[in-house]
């Protein structure tokens, strides 16, 4: 299995940035993407930005292009989201994912991003 703990959310303006951070942890030799996913207040979780192994593929959400960058340290086995010109949308429970070359998911427990206006 592989565990994950986020870091980094918080309160923020409007403008504002933050950078969250997901520590992975286990059998992480079988992790081919991580990324990042949310779930805003009253709505379903959708997907923000994902990166492979060696870190050479990323993918965004269209919300979050040119705003937010995922970035990886495999040496420190993280992931990391910088979170760049934060609007009030953007608030949500932000949790790291994990899929494995089987197939499988795991998901962390979440952190909180909360952007005011």
């Amino acid at each position: 299995q592989v565990q994950l703990v986020e870091s980094g959310g918080g309160l923020v303006q409007a403008g504002g940035s933050l950078r969250l951070s997901c520590v992975a942890s286990g059998r992480t030799f079988s992790i081919y993407t991580m990324g990042w996913f949310r779930q805003p207040p009253g709505k379903e979780r959708e997907f923000v930005a994902s990166i492979t192994r060696s870190g050479g593929s990323t993918n965004y959400a269209d919300s979050v292009k040119g705003r937010f960058t995922i970035s990886r340290d495999n040496a420190k086995m993280t992931v990391y989201l910088q979170m760049n010109n934060l609007k009030p949308e953007d608030t949500a429970v932000y949790y790291c994912n994990s899929h494995t070359r089987g197939g499988m998911d795991y998901w962390g427990k979440g952190t909180l991003v909360t952007v005011s206006s």
